[in-house]
C-alpha cells in the first residue's frame, strides 16, 4: 500500500512540474509552447497509465504467477521490416480453442454488418511505408511484418480512414490491437485529438466520451500481453465494444455522430513501446436475416467466419449461427439452401471444394442444434458467383461469404 501511495504522489508531482513549465512556455512561445504543453500532458498520461497498469496487476492475484509473458515490440530494421520478437504471445493468447456457442462465446452477440465499406490488411503496401489507403495527419507510423501479418506500428500518430459514403445508421468496425500507449482515440465526426465524442482504448480498459455520457469497462485482458480483437457495433446511438469475446462497453445513448471518415489516434508511447493495429474492416449494417429472406429470397452474411483454408467455424460466428437456428425454429415451414462462396485467391478447384466443405459445416452445426437435416441443402460455388469485383480488398471480403437461399 505504501509503494502504491508513493507512486501516486510521484505521478502527481511530475504532473505539476511538467504542466507548469510548458504553461509558461506557451505564453512566451505561442504555437511551440502549446506543443510543449501537449507533450507534457501526454507524458503525465503515460505515467498515470503505467501506474494504473501496476495497480491492476497488483489487484489481480493471478497476474504474477499465471500471466503469459508480454509480447515485445517488433523493432524496425534499417530496411523497414520487423523481426518477430522472441517469446511473443500469439494472437488471441494461450487460451484453448473453443467451438461456437460454448464457454464465454455463448453470450457473445456481435454480428458484423453485411456490406463491406472498407477493408485493409496492408498486404498491398510495402513494409516500412505508411498505408496508402489511410490519410496521414501526424506522428511516426510504418507497416511492419509480425506474427505472420502486416501491422501498422506507431510511436504516436494520427490518421483518417476515408470511406466511400457517410457511415449508415448501423455499422461495425473491427481491427486487431496490440501494444502500449495512452488512450487510443477513435471518432466518427471530429478529426482532432480530444474530440468531445470519442471512443478510447488503453491497455486494459475502454471508455466512451460523449458529453455528459461517460461509459467505461474492462477489456478483461491486456493488449500488452497478446493481440486482441476489437469489435465495435453501432446501431443509431447504441454502441457496444468487444475485446475478443468480452463485451467491454454497452452504451445506449452514445451519440457519436456520423461522417464519411473515421479519425484514429494510436497514441503509442515510444519506438520501444508502440501501439499497433492490423486487419481493419468497416461494414454497413443490414436487415434481420428473416426480413431479408422474406423480401429477397436470399441473404448474404459476413458473420460466419472460418479458420484460414479450413472448414472449421470460428467461435465469433456464434451470434449469426444462433440467429439462423432461431429463425428455423420459429418458422417451421422454412427450408434453406446454404451456399458457400469464396474470393478468387487460389485455384478454382480448391475454392469450390473449400466452399462445399464450409457450407456443410454450417449445416452440421444447425443440425446439432435440433434442426431437421431434411430442411437444409448445401452448395459450394467457390468463386463462380462473386458479389463484387475481386479487384479490391473490399470486393474480396464481400465475396468471402455464406448465403442463405429460401427454397
Amino acid at each position: 500500500m505504501r509503494s502504491r501511495r508513493s507512486g501516486q504522489l510521484a505521478v502527481a508531482g511530475l504532473a505539476c512540474v511538467l504542466l507548469l513549465v510548458p504553461a509558461v512556455a506557451e505564453a512566451q512561445l505561442g504555437g511551440l509552447g502549446r506543443r510543449l504543453r501537449d507533450k507534457a500532458k501526454e507524458r503525465v498520461e503515460q505515467k498515470e497509465e503505467e501506474a494504473a497498469e501496476r495497480a491492476v496487476d497488483a489487484a489481480d492475484p493471478t497476474t504474477a504467477s499465471s500471466a503469459a509473458p508480454a509480447a515485445e515490440a517488433p523493432a524496425a530494421s534499417a530496411g523497414g521490416s520487423a523481426a518477430a520478437p522472441a517469446g511473443a504471445a500469439a494472437a488471441g493468447g494461450a487460451a484453448a480453442r473453443q467451438d461456437p456457442g460454448t464457454g464465454a462465446w455463448a453470450n457473445y452477440d456481435f454480428v458484423p454488418g453485411e456490406r463491406v465499406l472498407f477493408a485493409d490488411d496492408f498486404t498491398a503496401d510495402r513494409v516500412g511505408n505508411f498505408p496508402r489507403r489511410f490519410e496521414f495527419k501526424s506522428g511516426n507510423m510504418e507497416i511492419v511484418e509480425w506474427e505472420g501479418r502486416r501491422w501498422l506500428r506507431g510511436e504516436s500518430g494520427e490518421f483518417l480512414i476515408n470511406l466511400p459514403e457517410t457511415l449508415p445508421e448501423r455499422f461495425t468496425l473491427e481491427f486487431e490491437l496490440w501494444g502500449h500507449g495512452n488512450a487510443m482515440q477513435i471518432a466518427f465526426v471530429d478529426t482532432t485529438s480530444g474530440s468531445e465524442h470519442r471512443i478510447e482504448i488503453n491497455a486494459h480498459s475502454a471508455y466512451l466520451r460523449s458529453g455528459s455520457v461517460q461509459g467505461e469497462g474492462s477489456l478483461g485482458l491486456k493488449t500488452t500481453d497478446a493481440p486482441v480483437s476489437i469489435r465495435i457495433a453501432v446501431d443509431g446511438d447504441y454502441l457496444k465494444l468487444y475485446a475478443n469475446e468480452k463485451r467491454a462497453l454497452n452504451v445506449p445513448n452514445a451519440k457519436l455522430g456520423r461522417s464519411n471518415r473515421i479519425y484514429v489516434y494510436l497514441n503509442g508511447w515510444s519506438a520501444e513501446q508502440p501501439r499497433m493495429i492490423a486487419n481493419v474492416r468497416i461494414n454497413a449494417g443490414g436487415r434481420e436475416l428473416y426480413d431479408a429472406l422474406s423480401a429477397d429470397g436470399r441473404v448474404a452474411t459476413q458473420g460466419i467466419l472460418f479458420d484460414t483454408g479450413s472448414d472449421r467455424i470460428k467461435p465469433e460466428s456464434t451470434p449469426t449461427l444462433q440467429e439462423i437456428a432461431d429463425m428455423l425454429t420459429q418458422h417451421a415451414d422454412l427450408k434453406l439452401t446454404i451456399e458457400g462462396h469464396t474470393d478468387n485467391v487460389g485455384s478454382a478447384a480448391s475454392n469450390k471444394s473449400l466452399s462445399e466443405q464450409r457450407a456443410a459445416a454450417v449445416k452440421t452445426y444447425l443440425v446439432s442444434k435440433g434442426i431437421d437435416a431434411a430442411r437444409i441443402e448445401t452448395a459450394g460455388l467457390g468463386d463462380t458467383k462473386p458479389a463484387a469485383p475481386n479487384t479490391t480488398p473490399e470486393g474480396r471480403q464481400q465475396n468471402r461469404r455464406v448465403e442463405l437461399v429460401r427454397r
